[in-house]
């Protein structure tokens, strides 16, 4: 299995500015999502589910500090400011009201690319990445660095979410997640009363690893409490 290409948000209001980094991002391997106002980029966000956004201060329809203000009340995602705007004052406004990085135009491709590697390689917390970069249990193979999965050889095709869930708790094989955990880990602090979300991606996980609920070969529910990822010895 590949995983899905990371997928990019670029909320700016200038055509050749999104086009440029629509082709730029591409080359580098990357789903590009465009958005030329505030609005419509709050949508993308709420509903695409990307892994780094790049905002534009200069926003027809609202200031993107305010935008960026907006998306910090219910996103976690990485956010990189790019902006004519080169102020001290503009750039520590904008740290301060959630950016991640702050890019000012114009600007180099190769930096704003490694940039954007940089967000995220830090989207996930330091101490939930694993110790090795394979899992391998019972026919049950992770890379986690291609972000692969296969089963008894076969490759298993998995929605980002069913890959995230998965790889937490490969993290920390053996040991239970609690419910709360995965839903602020995976979807964010503001879902962490959102079960159903988990309960879903669960049963599709379940479904693809061929795990029965009630003999489980994998994946373990604790009642009431969360999941936890069965390793077995190296025969």
């Amino acid at each position: 299995m590949t995983a899905a290409k990371p997928r990019i948000l670029v909320i700016d209001d200038e055509p050749q500015i999104l086009r440029f980094l629509r082709i730029s991002l591409r080359s580098e391997g990357y789903e590009v999502l465009q958005a030329g106002s505030a609005t419509e980029g709050l949508m993308l966000a709420a509903t695409e589910a990307p892994d780094a956004i790049v905002l534009d201060l200069g926003l027809p329809d609202m200031d993107g500090q305010e935008a960026l203000r907006q998306l910090r009340r219910t996103c976690r995602t990485p956010v990189l400011v790019l902006s004519v705007r080169s102020s001290e004052t503009e750039k520590v406004e904008a740290l301060d009201n959630g950016a991640n990085d702050y890019v000012t135009k114009p600007f180099g491709i190769r930096e704003f690319v490694a940039r954007i590697r940089v967000l995220l390689r830090d989207r996930e917390p330091a101490a939930l990445r694993p110790s090795a970069d394979i899992y391998h249990s019972a026919g049950l193979h992770i890379d986690f660095v291609k972000r692969s999965v296969t089963l008894d050889g076969e490759d298993i095709h998995l929605s980002k979410k069913e890959y995230a869930l998965l790889a937490r708790l490969a993290a920390t094989p053996d040991h239970v997640v609690t419910q709360q955990q995965l839903l602020a880990e995976i979807w964010g602090p503001t879902h962490k009363e959102d079960t159903h979300y988990l309960r879903i991606v669960v049963a599709k996980l379940r479904n693809k690893l061929g795990d029965a609920p009630s003999a489980p070969r994998f994946l373990v529910t604790e009642q009431g409490v969360g999941y936890r990822l069965i390793t077995y010895e190296a025969e």
